[in-house]
């Protein structure tokens, strides 16, 4: 793939997905939304989500050794059973139905939860930690079926957790996980035998690299308002794509 890219296609793949991972370094998700329509325009469609895979796990890799201690491990220990039982249930729903007629329906809801966080209308409550379980399951459903998964533990874990680091850690470590998950997949399926594709990821990892630190510095000047507000409009970002996917 590589050798088919001039220099100036490179600069903007790079610059894109700088930007990209800005966004995740901040939030630890959101990266599809700014990279893969991008992406579309230089590589096969079919080579963006085991290329991502590659370079989000990686940034999770990243943002979690940096600062592992903020990982909230009793909210990761809630989630990922419930992640992996949902992501089965996805893949079963992929096979064997039409899941388009569901992504209409969460797209909604991710919208209007994204508007309410916005608004000012009150303040955010706390979940509790029996909200894990539909916040979980359905998130691992949309991962298995959309690769979107990202903001619903998102929404979670921000009416979860007071400190916005340990949100970042803790979403940085479950997505670490869930990308995991799709490079194991991958590599069985032979999709990283292919050097061409290997030396693309790689040309790419400095843009990650320098996303990520800069996220993370963003992050560290923010006060947690500015930081949710930030979230909320990813998570917002997020519903409209899945909206206008929904309906075209």
């Amino acid at each position: 793939m590589l050798e088919h890219l001039q220099w100036i296609d490179l600069i903007v793949i790079g610059v894109g997905l700088t930007i990209a991972y800005i966004i995740f370094g901040i939030t630890g998700f959101g990266t599809a939304l700014i990279a893969s329509p991008l992406l579309a325009f230089f590589i096969p469609v079919d080579k963006i989500v085991p290329l991502l895979a590659l370079l989000d796990c990686s940034a999770a890799i990243t943002n979690v050794m940096r600062d592992r201690k903020n990982a909230v491990m009793s909210e990761i220990k809630r989630l990922v059973p419930l992640m992996i039982i949902g992501s089965l249930l996805g893949a079963a729903i992929l096979l064997y139905t039409n899941p388009d007629n569901l992504l209409i329906y969460l797209a909604v809801f991710v919208i209007a939860y994204a508007l309410y966080s916005l608004s000012g209308f009150k303040p955010n409550t706390q979940f509790t930690p029996k909200a894990s379980v539909p916040f979980g399951f359905i998130g691992g459903i949309f991962s298995a079926l959309f690769g979107s998964g990202g903001f619903i533990y998102a929404i979670y874990l921000s009416g979860r957790i007071p400190d916005k680091n340990d949100i970042r850690v803790t979403q940085s470590t479950l997505i670490g996980l869930s990308t995991f998950t799709r490079i194991v997949i991958f590599l069985i399926a032979g999709v990283y035998t292919d050097w061409s594709f290997l030396s693309m990821t790689l040309a790419l990892f400095p843009a990650m690299i320098i996303g990520v630190f800069i996220g993370r510095r963003i992050t560290l000047a923010l006060s947690r308002e500015n930081f949710l507000r930030i979230i909320n409009l990813v998570i917002l970002v997020s519903g409209i794509s899945l909206l206008i996917r929904a309906v075209i």
